[in-house]
């Protein structure tokens, strides 16, 4: 492809220090702030998922359109980063079955194609935004957050219950009132439990929540962010389940 050997130096550098690659085959699994990749350039793939995993995203790859369809039957996605020239079918064509399927979701187009006439026809097509290659990776950072922030609007901005309130935009969490500091990981956590606070959320949702398919997820790292969790919010607040999974507890 001809856009290959003007990727930026960023990109190329990302890949080689990714250990691994996106996983190609569809799942089910639903995250809080998870992005599907649907491109058929494995550097560029590689590339793009190891920045934005970088952001504290959860992240799935698609090298075609076909799986990229699968994927977006299958899971729950805050955005999409679409190629348009997908081997086995345009990636504009796939964004109209898209909007006509209803699929709500922001859709970043990142193609080669830099032609006046391609811009207006992806943005025709549905696209949210549209970003030519080779690009910076801050500016590709600064457009997801910017179409997540869009699509989330206002009114759901703000997560609360009791003491403890959530702003999904700025990823800020307060505890009475007063700003309590979390990571990433921990925000996407800590969101899934305060949305099911009170009831028992299994261990295997948290970890689909918090990875995608190419993280390992067999050791003790869920536990690592409960642990940091609870010296940030109070250790009695989050109960172990044994063998089930965490329970989000009301102050008393």
């Amino acid at each position: 492809m001809p856009y290959r050997r003007r990727i930026s130096v960023n990109v190329v550098s990302l890949w080689y220090a990714s250990k691994a690659a996106c996983i190609r085959t569809f799942t089910g699994i639903t995250d809080l702030m998870k992005i599907l990749i649907v491109e058929d350039d494995t550097l560029l793939q590689q590339g793009l998922s190891l920045a934005l995993s970088g952001e504290g995203y959860a992240v799935d790859c698609a090298a075609n359109a076909a799986q990229g369809a699968a994927f977006l039957q299958s899971g729950q996605y805050s955005l999409v980063v679409l190629d348009l020239g997908l081997p086995d079918r345009d990636g504009a064509h796939l964004l109209r079955q898209w909007r006509k399927e209803q699929q709500d979701l922001p859709v970043l187009i990142l193609t080669a194609r830099d032609a006046l006439s391609d811009r207006v026809d992806g943005l025709d097509a549905g696209a949210d935004d549209y970003l030519i290659k080779p690009f910076a990776l801050a500016e590709l950072k600064a457009r997801v957050r910017a179409l997540i922030r869009r699509y989330q609007g206002k009114s759901d901005n703000l997560l609360q219950h009791g003491d403890i309130s959530l702003n999904l935009s700025s990823q800020q969490v307060a505890v009475d009132l007063q700003p309590v500091d979390v990571t990433p990981k921990e925000f996407s956590l800590l969101t899934r439990l305060l949305m099911r606070i009170g009831q028992t959320v299994h261990r295997e949702t948290l970890q689909q929540d918090l990875y995608s398919w190419q993280d390992d997820t067999s050791s003790n790292t869920l536990e690592v962010h409960i642990h940091n969790l609870r010296r940030k919010l109070g250790k009695e607040r989050i109960k172990t389940v044994r063998g089930v999974g965490y329970r989000l507890e009301e102050r008393q």
